[in-house]
């Protein structure tokens, strides 16, 4: 049980931009009353589309690991979440890969990890969808934010998310090895920014690289290097006319700096994420949404949302959660009030909020942002504030 708790709370810490805790994690339950293991669950999505699922392996061998020079050629892994024309016979996934589920909860750890809503390799429903790219918070995985992944894939949308190899804790490729962190700390206080801004700069090459290989899934081919089939009526699947790209804290950094750089990306989303790179001084002539969490304190407030704020030429949107924290944004915020972390413990982390409720606030405003851009529809729940949603405030 501690093993799967102190995984998390460290990944937590380390999402959150703080270092893990030095002391042991509480000693939680690791049984429910009658005795059985603690079952982890993801909140159920709300739109009428099933769910597929696929992970791809992809190598850039135009450039060697950024982290792990000895590595000579990149290495990503992607998942892509779809609608579904059926999903009988197709299992569901698990909501990390099998080599990391043992590594984080091995067996008698008392917790039974969640299983996502995604069926492995279910065929594609007919139909070309838009695709929304997604980028983890600093060290964190493909799997961060599957709640609202999954919930954009049931109302229609391709979902693609990445992991960032070597960024991530844990990125598993189909062979069985797992790479690990490895990018360097900051030397010092003044070299974090720089630091940072390197590691947006892979994030952003990753992303690009990813775009490049969806293109030629929709040609017809298969990039995956491992020669996996891919599911039938994904390539049709895919319409890469209309791309957006979300990501929560250095993820949602990402999503600005690589629409910057890269103009396939027409609308981007910022889960509370301090803005780095050149995006602050060029801005964006693009739809953009900043989705923050709820500081009371005025010397927590992120002056890199003012700096691009009044850089932001497109369409813009600036809303706050309220009682949220900086991990609201990610699976955590349902995840550890589960197993059982004290609310003193969770609360700096994911906020005040109720999980259920922060997931279920957040999903119609992601959605109806890439609807109102991907999709041409109405949006009215950007136009201002929402009885039905008084958590959400609107600002500056």
């Amino acid at each position: 049980m501690k093993t799967l708790v102190a995984v998390l709370t460290s990944a937590a810490t380390l999402l959150a931009g703080s270092p893990a805790p030095a002391e042991p994690p509480p000693v939680l339950p690791s049984r429910t009353a009658a005795g059985a293991d603690i079952r982890l669950s993801l909140p159920q999505p709300t739109g009428p589309e099933r769910i597929g699922t696929v992970s791809l392996h992809l190598v850039d061998r135009s450039r060697p690991d950024p982290w792990v020079p000895a590595e000579r050629a990149r290495e990503l892994m992607v998942q892509i979440w779809y609608p579904a024309r059926g999903v009988h016979g197709h299992r569901r996934a698990g909501w990390v890969s099998p080599g990391v589920a043992a590594l984080i909860n091995p067996p008698g750890s008392g917790f039974v990890l969640p299983v996502t809503h995604g069926h492995t390799g279910a065929p594609a429903a007919p139909g070309r969808r838009p695709v929304v790219v997604y980028s983890p918070g600093f060290g964190g995985e493909r799997t961060g934010s599957t709640a609202l992944v999954e919930d954009l894939a049931s109302h229609g949308f391709v979902v693609v998310t990445i992991d960032h190899t070597h960024d991530a804790r844990f990125v598993e490729f189909p062979d069985g090895r797992i790479a690990t962190h490895a990018i360097p700390p900051p030397t010092g206080p003044d070299d974090e920014e720089a630091a940072l801004g390197r590691v947006l700069d892979v994030r952003v090459a990753d992303t690009r690289f990813v775009l490049d290989k969806l293109t030629a899934i929709s040609r017809g081919r298969n990039p995956d290097a491992s020669g996996r089939a891919l599911p039938r009526g994904l390539a049709q699947a895919l319409d890469l006319s209309r791309v957006g790209m979300f990501g929560a804290s250095l993820g949602g950094a990402g999503a600005a700096e690589t629409m910057l750089a890269d103009r396939r990306v027409r609308a981007g989303l910022n889960l509370d994420g301090t803005f780095f790179g050149r995006v602050l001084t060029a801005g964006l002539d693009r739809p953009f949404l900043m989705m923050s969490s709820d500081t009371e304190d005025p010397e927590d407030t992120d002056e890199t949302w003012d700096q691009l704020w009044s850089r932001l030429r497109g369409p813009r949107y600036w809303i706050q959660l309220e009682h949220a924290g900086h991990l609201s944004f990610t699976d955590f915020q349902v995840l550890l009030p589960q197993l059982g972390v004290p609310a003193e413990d969770s609360e700096p982390l994911i906020g005040s909020i109720d999980g259920e409720r922060s997931v279920a606030v957040q999903r119609p405003y992601v959605r109806a942002f890439f609807d109102k851009h991907l999709r041409h529809r109405d949006g009215r729940l950007l136009a201002g504030p929402s009885a039905r949603y008084p958590e959400m405030r609107f600002l500056p």
